[in-house]
């Protein structure tokens, strides 16, 4: 099979390119760039020399391209609408790494976050949004009736979401209640992208950990949609009418490492699952630890047929070195001190599994390959 690749030499682009370099059913890549048209892709990435030796094209020459069933766009947002568009009229999957197709058709909530409109609005009346925990049934359904357009999902969204989701399925959170759920998630400096600026030079970062957009992050209404989405689900699944989704508070902060994510979520538990609080100078007492061991297993059982998410052991908390390099999401589950808050956290590889891994994985849905074909790497640790 021949996969395209529009914006190959970012990192996602360059990611995407190693990864299905290795994927059995991938044959050959084509690979497209504006910045080094014509250049070849081993004179920018020479740790592709002797494995990836292509020229960069320009896009139109892979969507035009005989045979080509997949193209990955790993573009600036607001650029790929148009190649979508093309895609999908020649019948060819498109799965996009930017957030222009993550809000389906709420237009508004994209243009306030993104300073503009949509393009060609009935193409995200056909959008999947590709977190594929959430979304792997519809998109084998769409897939059914042709080509599929994907909204690969953000980085801090993904590892955010999947530390939520069992806790708003299972009635943990405490939906009865006014309190948010908070979201503070570290990041390193790749999620910056491959373009220099000030904030990612060596002696800006290095040594040091700070926030950055603090409550004005693009990621955040993709949080809360997300969680909206599963609030909705779980509502249907216990048979009561949906209640309005939590508010979200989220933080992200740079971190002086290459790549990882991790997140650290603090969701207000539910009366049913509050233990009478007790001061917070004292140990745990057994009846927390008894509630945290049944929510661990509320958490084990909702992804226990997950191939890329983990849900640590007791007494092991997620670390981003652990999922380097690898799709995974790691997750592990605790309570506060007062028994009145879960606290989860979450790991991944920003560049895998927040972005071209996870969009490897939604091809490979697609096309009804098993799931982990070309991801099954183990996490590099050092």
């Amino acid at each position: 099979m021949i996969a395209g690749i529009i914006g190959a030499t970012g990192y996602a682009g360059a990611e995407l390119a190693r990864l299905l370099t290795g994927h059995s059913k991938i044959e050959n890549l084509m690979l497209s760039s504006v910045s080094f048209e014509g250049e070849r892709i081993e004179s920018i990435y020479p740790n592709f020399l002797g494995r990836i030796s292509s020229p960069l094209l320009k896009a139109e020459d892979i969507i035009s391209a005989p045979d080509v069933k997949v193209v990955f766009a790993a573009l600036p947002h607001a650029v790929g609408e148009p190649y979508a568009a093309a895609c999908m009229e020649k019948g060819i999957h498109f799965i996009d790494l930017s957030a222009d197709f993550r809000f389906d058709d709420d237009e508004a909530v994209y243009s306030a976050w993104y300073g503009k409109p949509y393009q060609f609005p009935d193409l995200h009346k056909k959008s999947v949004y590709g977190l594929s925990e959430l979304n792997r049934h519809l998109i084998k359904e769409r897939a059914k009736e042709g080509a599929v357009l994907i909204g690969n999902p953000g980085c801090y969204p993904t590892g955010a979401s999947l530390g939520i989701f069992p806790a708003l399925a299972s009635g943990v959170f405490r939906s009865e209640s006014d309190m948010p759920i908070i979201v503070d998630a570290v990041s390193g400096t790749s999620g910056g992208g491959r373009e220099p600026s000030r904030s990612f030079h060596y002696s800006e970062c290095a040594d040091s950990a700070a926030p950055y957009k603090v409550a004005s992050h693009r990621h955040s209404p993709e949080i809360a949609r997300n969680i909206a989405v599963m609030v909705s689900r779980a509502a249907k699944s216990f048979g009561r009418p949906a209640g309005s989704a939590p508010q979200v508070i989220f933080t992200p902060h740079l971190a002086p490492m290459n790549r990882g994510i991790l997140s650290t979520i603090y969701i207000p538990l539910s009366d049913e699952w509050r233990v009478t609080p007790q001061s917070a100078a004292l140990s745990p007492s057994k009846e927390i630890e008894e509630n945290t061991a049944k929510i661990h297993k509320i958490y084990d059982d909702f992804y226990k047929d997950e191939p890329f998410v983990r849900v640590l052991p007791a007494g092991l908390t997620a670390a981003a070195n652990r999922v380097r390099h690898s799709n995974y999401c790691d997750i592990s589950v605790h309570t506060d001190l007062n028994g009145c808050v879960l606290i989860v956290t979450t790991a991944i590889d920003n560049m895998i599994k927040g972005a071209a891994g996870q969009a490897i994985q939604n091809m490979n849905i697609i096309f009804g390959f098993k799931e982990t074909t070309g991801l099954e790497m183990i996490p590099m640790l050092f």
